[in-house]
């Protein structure tokens, strides 16, 4: 198995300042970990990672087409997206293809992640949303799951609810990992969320991937949806929209929140899952470009827009750069 050094550094002139420990796994064909950093057996929360296979449910029961929806709905309920006008109006088109509206997101409202949804927002005088929250089009997904099966839409976050019960299970099959041996808690955006150890996130998006290389139906669906709506999945300058724009769909990288993150690279079968330990947003982006490289996904002369994701300058307030934030050597 090889090893895979991931940490990354912030410097100020010639000296270390701050390390952030990286953990990862990165699973192959034939279910094999055969690369690694740090802890890869860490269990951690797998936050948004998770929402390629919580819309499964969904689509397999045949209501996702049922409905009338289609590539731009599948891909925001894959999404941590911008908050952006796009953004907003696919969620508000969900809930009302399926009678419902705003107040019945049990998702709480937030600031657009993107600078332009967050500029856009404070320019129109708008109060900040619940379509606006990174997570409408996953609610909005479940909220269809609930009403289509004729379960309460009441609670359908909760973990009791079949709604719930129906992702975790998606998850289990995956991941391999059985339900009752997934830590469960509250997500950011108030839904059900599992832990589990970085193999098997890796695994799950190992499995996911070669699924969609032989073309298995519903991976390859999302997949397509999410290649031909990549700012759906993120939003203007986000680093999954770049990713998959930059690599054109050869890598799917997913975020999630507290330094999670999750990927594919579906013609190699690989699925990595990356945790920086401290949760630290500036070294997530770093480490995940770092180990595609030293996996083979990516080469070591990044494209400009992606190497921007790769290395940060640090400026003082005088704008003088003064050191940075990058893969340790």
């Amino acid at each position: 198995m090889k090893h895979l050094a991931l940490d990354v550094v912030v410097t100020r002139g010639a000296s270390i300042e701050s390390r952030h420990r990286v953990h990862a796994a990165v699973v192959g064909p034939g279910d094999a970990t055969i690369a690694a950093a740090r802890d890869p057996a860490l269990v951690t929360m797998w936050r948004s990672c998770a929402k390629l296979f919580q819309v499964m449910p969904l689509l397999s029961s045949g209501a996702f087409d049922a409905i009338g929806w289609g590539d731009e709905e599948l891909a925001l309920a894959c999404a941590s997206h911008g908050g952006e006008p796009e953004h907003i109006a696919i969620a508000d088109r969900m809930l009302h293809s399926i009678d419902r509206e705003e107040g019945d997101l049990a998702c709480g409202p937030h600031e657009p992640l993107s600078a332009r949804g967050a500029k856009l927002a404070r320019e129109s005088g708008r109060a900040f949303s619940r379509l606006m929250n990174n997570c409408s089009g996953k609610h909005a997904a479940m909220l269809a799951r609930a009403k289509t099966a004729g379960w309460p839409t009441h609670g359908y976050e909760r973990a009791d609810h079949s709604v719930q019960r129906g992702c975790l299970a998606e998850v289990a099959t995956w991941s391999g990992v059985p339900i009752d041996d997934m830590p469960i808690a509250v997500d950011g955006c108030g839904v059900t969320v599992m832990a589990l150890p970085l193999t098997a996130m890796a695994l799950a998006y190992s499995r996911w991937g070669q699924a969609v290389e032989v073309g298995d139906e519903l991976p390859a669906r999302t997949a397509a949806a999410i290649r031909s709506h990549p700012f759906l999945l993120g939003g203007t300058d986000r680093f999954d929209t770049v990713m998959i724009e930059e690599t054109d769909g050869r890598v799917i990288s997913k975020v999630g929140a507290e330094g999670v993150h999750s990927i594919t690279v579906p013609a190699m079968g690989l699925g990595i899952a990356v945790k920086v330990e401290d949760g630290a947003l500036r070294a997530q982006h770093i480490a995940v470009i770092r180990a595609l490289q030293m996996v083979g996904a990516l080469p070591e002369e990044l494209t400009p827009r992606l190497a921007e994701w790769g290395f940060k300058a640090i400026r003082n307030t005088r704008g003088e750069v003064v050191g940075e934030i990058r893969a340790e050597n």
